[in-house]
C-alpha cells in the first residue's frame, strides 16, 4: 500500500458502530472528519486520547467537523469503552484490519525487543470533499486535540 499523503482522496470505508449501523465516508460528505486510529479500547493512552476528543467535541463541531475513532476492537469492546467513559462520538470496529491497512496504520511494532503487528496511533483530517487535508503520524496523546483544533481552523 503506497503511503497516503495530503491531497490524496481518503480511502473509503464501510464499518459498523455500536448503534447497529454501517458508516462509510460518503455519510459525512460536506463535513470535515477527524478520523483517528488507535490501538486498543480501555488502555491508558487510548483512554486519554478518547476523553480529550470527548471533552473538546463541541469546539471540534463548531469548526464543522465530526470525530470518528477506529480500532481493531470488537463492537462489544467499543460498547464498554463508550459506556465507561461516556464517549460522545462514533467508534468503528475494524476487526478485519482492512481499513487500518488502507490507511497504512497497521504496522510492525516492537516492545521489549519483541516484534508484533499493531496500530500506529495516527489521525487524518478529511476535508468536505473527501480529500486528506492533514496527517498526524505517530501521535503523542498529550496536546494532540489542540493540534487538531489548530488544523481545523485553517
Amino acid at each position: 500500500m503506497p503511503q497516503l499523503k495530503v491531497g490524496d482522496n481518503a480511502p473509503d470505508f464501510s464499518l459498523s458502530a455500536v448503534d447497529g449501523k454501517n458508516y462509510s465516508l460518503k455519510d459525512f460528505r460536506g463535513k470535515k472528519i477527524v478520523l483517528y486510529f488507535y490501538p486498543k479500547d480501555n488502555t491508558s493512552g487510548c483512554t486519554k486520547e478518547a476523553c480529550s476528543f470527548r471533552d473538546n467535541l463541541s469546539a471540534i463541531k463548531r469548526k464543522g467537523a465530526v470525530v470518528i475513532g477506529v480500532s481493531p476492537d470488537s463492537l462489544h469492546s467499543h460498547e464498554k469503552f463508550i459506556a465507561t467513559y461516556d464517549l460522545n462520538f462514533l467508534l468503528l470496529s475494524d476487526e478485519s484490519k482492512e481499513l487500518l491497512k488502507k490507511y497504512g496504520v497497521w504496522k510492525e511494532k516492537s516492545m521489549y525487543g519483541r516484534k508484533y503487528m499493531g496500530v500506529e496511533r495516527t489521525t487524518f483530517i478529511i476535508d468536505e470533499k473527501g480529500k486528506l487535508s492533514h496527517i498526524f503520524p505517530k501521535v503523542k496523546v498529550e496536546g494532540h486535540t489542540e493540534e487538531i483544533l489548530k488544523a481545523l481552523a485553517v
